[in-house]
């Protein structure tokens, strides 16, 4: 019967003590955190740095508790005035609590995603389409509370929510187009009503104050024949004075 000599023996030796070895010792980045069960309990979070396992007896599940930044795919929504949309969004986390990740939750980033999707469609539902528009940091805060209620049990804080691109169909984006359009205008003349009505208010001022000052209505009269006469007109037109016809007037009364 053949038995390994002691050069083998010792071989195998230190191949089981490398082995042990890679198994006992854990080196964690500095944004890594080791969860450890010992015997299948819970018994700690570990690390950054050098960390001692017992083989066969702990084990270890590393979690990365850097932010985490979560496309949410595009979600087909229908807005509170119904109107069809596509919004996508991205949702920026991290593991605070690396224990609860791994123990309250079977996949933390799969579970974040689903419920981001959920969360989008929920509250932009309940929105019109001018609020996805024009009230996107209001929608982001809204859809970032209602993530952080439900993520906190998962060791999970969202810092951010952004909703990145809201699409409309071809129909909508020309009515959008006409509605613009019709607001230019409606807008255009409003303003050339109130310029309007401002020069009638100045003219109907300056009318009094040359009712109430004889002679300032005839240097305005001198002061219109001066621009008829630079204009070399054939024809001159002379204002009667008003003040020679009322004269008249009374003379001619019986």
């Amino acid at each position: 019967m053949l038995f390994p000599s002691n050069g083998v023996l010792g071989l195998l030796a230190a191949l089981a003590v490398a082995l042990v070895a890679t198994r006992a010792v854990w080196i964690l980045r500095e944004y890594q955190r080791a969860v450890m069960f010992t015997f299948g309990r819970f018994t700690g979070v570990k690390g950054p740095g050098l960390i001692l396992v017992i083989p066969f007896v702990q084990q270890v599940v590393r979690i990365d508790v850097r932010t985490v930044v979560l496309d949410v795919p595009s979600q087909d929504v229908i807005s509170r005035d119904n109107v069809a949309v596509k919004v996508n969004a991205v949702v920026y986390f991290n593991v605070v609590d690396a224990d609860r990740a791994v123990i309250q939750v079977e996949n933390f980033l799969l579970a974040t995603s689903q419920l981001a999707q959920t969360t989008l469609r929920s509250v932009l539902g309940k929105h019109t389409l001018d609020d996805m528009l024009a009230e996107r940091d209001r929608l982001n805060g809204a859809i970032q509370e209602i993530l952080e209620a439900q993520t906190k049990a998962w060791g999970i804080k969202v810092s951010a929510v952004e909703i990145k691109q809201v699409d409309l169909n071809e129909t909508m984006v020309r009515a959008i187009g006409r509605q613009a359009e019709a607001e230019r205008l409606r807008r255009a003349k409003i303003i050339n009503a109130e310029g309007e009505q401002q020069a009638a208010q100045k003219l109907t001022e300056a009318a009094h104050m040359l009712a109430a000052t004889p002679g300032a209505m005839q240097l305005r009269y001198l002061g219109t024949l001066s621009e008829i006469a630079t204009d070399k007109n054939s024809t001159i037109v002379v204002p009667w004075p008003i003040d020679l016809a009322r004269m008249l007037g009374k003379l001619s009364e019986p």
